[in-house]
C-alpha cells in the first residue's frame, strides 16, 4: 500500500533539498529517520517533518505497520520563485531571487 505526504512551496531551494532527498531514497523509515535526527542541513529539518507526517497518514489512514515501512519515492520539485527588489546605487534596483520548492514522499509497505 502507497502512502503519500507532500510540502508546497517551502522555502528552500530545490538543490539544497534534493541533496538531501538523495541519501535517504529508498531506506527504511527508521534508517531515514535517524539520519536526518543528526543531520545538519537545513533541508533535514524539512524533510523529517514531512516524514513524520507519511508515517502518521500511513499509521492512521492506511493501517500500515511501521516497522515494515520504507520510503519508496522522494520528489524535489522547483516551485514558485518569489521575485524581490534590491535598491542600489543612482537610483536603480537589482532583483533577488528567492526559491521555493515541492516535496513528495511516497512510503510502501514492504511485506506487501
Amino acid at each position: 500500500m502507497e502512502t503519500r505526504a507532500y510540502l508546497k512551496g517551502t522555502r528552500i531551494s530545490p538543490q539544497k533539498a534534493a541533496l538531501v532527498a538523495d541519501q535517504i531514497r529508498g531506506k527504511p523509515v527508521d534508517e531515514a529517520m535517524d539520519f536526518l535526527v543528526f543531520n545538519k542541513q537545513k533541508g533535514s529539518a524539512v524533510i523529517k517533518k514531512l516524514l513524520e507526517s507519511a508515517i502518521a497518514n500511513a499509521e492512521n489512514n492506511n493501517n500500515a505497520d511501521i516497522d515494515k515501512l520504507s520510503i519508496s519515492s522522494i520528489i524535489v520539485n522547483q516551485g514558485m520563485r518569489l521575485k524581490r527588489m534590491r535598491a542600489r546605487a543612482r537610483g536603480r534596483a537589482d532583483r533577488i531571487i528567492k526559491p521555493t520548492c515541492h516535496i513528495e514522499i511516497i512510503l510502501t509497505e514492504e511485506g506487501k
